[in-house]
């Protein structure tokens, strides 16, 4: 096996993609409820999508962050706009835009004369895989076997504002969480909770950092989840569905963190290149422009609805919740082995935390589809289960 075993076992080969469908090599369709893991929220092959890497490709697919490139600097105003923020930098995924983010928060402290700035950030959390974004992560399981970890974290309860105060100290420049925890459960808040964390950074003069790698680029039903809050972070990050399966990641910045970073301060080779910011710019305005945002918003309803009627009867069912098409159904016991389950039955799906099953459908997904998934996931649970 040529491939780091990074993975575990893949017993599956997908071949071929078009809408809410997958194919294997053996010519099984199977309707994806994961989309790539919030990845390609226009389903596959869109041809939108298809269209613009194409037409940037024939013309330009790198140059270098030395020169102007227009789709980089049409997709940061682009976003720019839709998020309230002042400015942009490109990474090339969601651990890169926090990395960015990171770096912004402890060049912001060491700005204002605090040496050993800290990040105040929430068990449950995910935030990546690099050393810095796995440090700030609030995940035992997934930090065991790489310490020394990378200092300046400082992990408290999610969802619990007099935590945070608790925690705080004189190095305290920022708080970092995810409006809706995606790798830890598909955990929401209470709906005064960011309102609550913006305040308590505006009375201590810290940065509000809100990862948006999974729950951004429409997924809730507002373009970022934090628009359902009415209140505007420091600073964002988003990747995963914003080019529908390109690479690429973003970390949005405005007021006082719009200028920490300077010239020598970060960069990147291939963040931002043409290629990818034409797929996000697609994309986004897509996502925007045709009606997807308010489509996620009224297929999480049904599914959430659905879910809570056909799954009352069954003990084994702790909790269904989410927002848009970010739906967790968290059961009272380990349940990877529906992941499989549902395979065979033609549906892809995952698990997380051990016990939450994680919904993460495109936002083409039709009524019928929701229908099929809902159906689906519900033998699948009454079947493991009763």
């Amino acid at each position: 096996m040529s491939l780091m075993n990074t993975y575990g076992e893949r017993s599956t080969t997908l071949v071929k993609g078009e809408g809410a469908y997958l194919w294997d090599d053996q010519g099984r369709r199977y309707l994806d409820a994961l989309s790539g893991i919030a990845v390609c929220g226009l389903g596959h092959a869109n041809p939108i999508i298809t269209e613009a890497i194409t037409a940037q490709a024939s013309t330009l697919v790198h140059a270098s962050n030395l020169f102007n490139l227009p789709p980089q600097q049409q997709l940061g105003e682009k976003l720019v706009a839709l998020s309230g923020m002042d400015n942009a930098f490109f990474g090339n995924s969601g651990a890169e835009a926090n990395e960015a983010a990171i770096k912004i928060a402890r060049k912001f402290g060491h700005d204002n004369g605090i040496d050993e700035p800290e990040i105040i950030v929430a068990d449950n959390s995910f935030h990546g895989r690099t050393m810095a974004t796995l440090s700030a992560t609030g995940n035992p399981k997934v930090k065991k076997g790489f310490s020394p970890l990378v200092s300046g974290f400082v992990h408290t309860e999610f969802n619990n504002i007099d935590a945070i105060k608790a925690v705080a100290t004189k190095n305290t420049v920022a708080v970092m969480v995810e409006p809706i925890q995606g790798e830890g459960g598909i955990r929401v808040p209470a709906d005064d909770y960011l309102k609550q964390l913006r305040a308590l950074c505006d009375q201590n003069e810290w940065l509000l950092i809100l990862d948006e790698i999974q729950t951004g680029a429409g997924r809730t039903g507002k373009f970022f989840a934090y628009q359902h809050s009415d209140i505007l972070p420091d600073i964002v990050t988003s990747a995963k569905g914003l080019a529908n399966g390109v690479p690429i990641g973003v970390c949005l910045a405005r007021a006082k963190a719009a200028g920490v970073l300077q010239p020598g301060n970060h960069g990147s080779t291939f963040g931002g290149n043409p290629l990818a910011c034409a797929a996000a710019l697609a994309t986004v305005t897509t996502v925007c422009e045709n009606g997807y945002l308010a489509r996620a918003q009224e297929l999480g309803e049904k599914f959430l609805a659905h879910f809570r009627e056909k799954l009352s009867g069954n003990p084994h069912v702790i909790d269904i919740r989410g927002m848009g098409l970010l739906i967790g159904i968290e059961l009272d016991r380990d349940c990877g082995e529906l992941v499989d389950i549902c395979k065979e039955a033609g549906l892809i799906l995952n698990v997380t935390a051990g016990s939450t099953i994680r919904l993460l459908p495109p936002l083409i997904l039709t009524d019928a589809q929701a229908d099929e998934i809902i159906n689906l996931v519900v033998n699948s649970i009454n079947g493991l289960l009763n």
